[in-house]
């Protein structure tokens, strides 16, 4: 039986920004599907202990005021998620996440500045995963489609019902769904094995990097440096330094 008909664990951040060094949590959601059917799911709403700024609040709809009447402490709602992500992947469960890149990340750099154990050192030592990212399988499998690639507009192009954009919940069922719409439409990945479309991803992802980090040197960005990692960037030991200009912005898709 093909992955995408197994079970799937969708995973979500809603945030104060667009940079995963700078960036806090707000709302996550971690929701389980098997066959595009929901199994469970665990939410989270957080004081990230800043300002959400009111561009981001306008986005997922978390005001300054909510988050602190409402949310948990940061640093046990990012030992909750950390320790509920490890826990299927101890399982070999996939964990699914549009633009992975960018919310684990983030969440390795919440857990670096809580002090908590990283994601790594909770699987001792041994590479995250498995990791499903429809970001990065769409952009490899259907390459030179126009328009473009935020998780609103890919759910338009593969037929699945988005609902609350932006909510946390929402967008982790959504990237679930649609890594089984491409599954379902594209043979060639349903085919390949979880541990198999993980590493495919490893390649395709970087291919991209490559290929964009070029285009913007034409453009005139003659310094522009795009990260080839994936599925996750270890944060910089250094405060404040940002991977704005290292290909794990979310400024296509909004905190």
């Amino acid at each position: 039986m093909s992955w995408h008909r197994e079970l799937l664990v969708g995973f979500d951040l809603e945030t104060t920004g667009t940079d995963p060094l700078d960036a806090r949590i707000v709302t996550a959601a971690v929701v389980e599907l098997r066959a595009g059917e929901p199994v469970r799911s665990h939410g989270w709403m957080a004081d990230p202990g800043i300002s959400i700024p009111a561009q981001a609040s306008a986005i997922h709809g978390i005001s300054n005021e909510r988050a602190s009447a409402e949310g948990r402490p940061a640093r046990e709602v990012v030992e909750e998620i950390a320790g509920t992500l490890t826990a299927h992947w101890r399982q070999g469960v996939p964990v699914v996440a549009y633009n992975a890149a960018f919310d684990l990340t983030l969440l390795a750099a919440e857990l670096r500045r809580h002090g908590l154990p990283s994601l790594g050192e909770r699987l001792d030592g041994r590479p995250i995963g498995p990791v499903i990212d429809p970001y990065t399988i769409d952009r490899a499998v259907d390459r030179y489609r126009k328009g473009k690639r935020t998780l609103e507009a890919v759910c338009v192009e593969y037929g699945v019902v988005l609902g609350s954009a932006h909510h946390a919940d929402a967008d982790a069922r959504a990237a679930v769904l649609v890594a089984c719409a491409i599954a379902e439409r594209h043979a060639t990945v349903a085919s390949l094995t979880v541990a198999e479309l993980h590493e495919r991803q490893i390649d395709w992802y970087a291919e991209w990097a490559v290929g964009f980090q070029s285009f913007l040197r034409r453009k005139g960005t003659a310094d522009a440096v795009i990260d080839t990692s994936w599925p996750m960037r270890e944060p910089a030991p250094v405060v404040g330094q940002g991977l704005s200009s290292a290909g794990a912005s979310r400024s296509d898709e909004g905190p």
